[in-house]
């Protein structure tokens, strides 16, 4: 049986907003010999300053890795971002006929089609079909790298990029946009969310 998973993000970088935003504060004023006027509160004007200037070169001394659990389309859509590090569930190694991954494969919830609609059962039937011949031809001895051919751009993938600040605020300003594929600004949305709540001054404005 096909298993339907929701998309998730989990932050891998220990988040301490204070000491990250210290950290990029020295960064800040080593370019203009200004660390004597560090005080309490003053990394948050600091860096809603650059920011607002548009001098985001300085937001590239902190990197941040995420977990994201999403569908293969959108990690083609993200790979796309050169300015990182991408750790990819292989589908060339992982064979999901066998039971570590309960003999099924997992496919991500379409965000265009609604549960108990004629579109959405068509849509589970392909992928039924798609995993009922993944393991038929998995039992006849073909191996994962072979089996991969059948994947659809459903098929869940666990994906950790890493990525600094100024990268990470490029990605969300594209990927969480109307323009953008539906399951890419879902999950991204998700990310958003965390990073907001987490570093409000460096995210807060997308």
């Amino acid at each position: 049986m096909v298993k339907i998973v929701p998309p998730s993000v989990e932050i891998l970088t220990p988040i301490d907003a204070d000491q990250i935003m210290r950290h990029l504060e020295i960064c800040i004023r080593n370019c203009y010999k200004s660390e004597d006027k560090i005080e309490p509160g003053s990394a948050g004007r600091m860096i809603a300053k650059i920011i607002e200037m548009g001098h985001e070169a300085m937001l590239e001394h902190f990197a941040i890795s995420v977990r994201l659990v999403c569908d293969i389309g959108v990690y083609k859509d993200l790979t796309r971002h050169r300015i990182a590090s991408y750790a990819i569930e292989s589908t060339r190694y992982c064979n999901y006929s066998k039971g570590k991954f309960g003999s099924e494969i997992s496919v991500m919830e379409p965000p265009v089609l609604q549960p108990g609609t004629p579109d959405y059962d068509i849509w589970l039937k392909c992928m039924s079909d798609i995993e009922n011949t993944y393991n038929t031809l998995a039992a006849r001895g073909y191996k994962a790298d072979v089996l991969r051919m059948l994947l659809p751009h459903s098929t869940k993938a666990s994906v950790i990029m890493t990525a600094n600040i100024r990268e990470w605020r490029h990605v969300l300003k594209l990927r969480t946009a109307a323009a953008a594929h539906p399951t890419v600004q879902q999950v991204m949305k998700i990310l958003l969310a965390e990073l907001k709540a987490r570093l409000p001054v460096l995210f807060a404005d997308i």
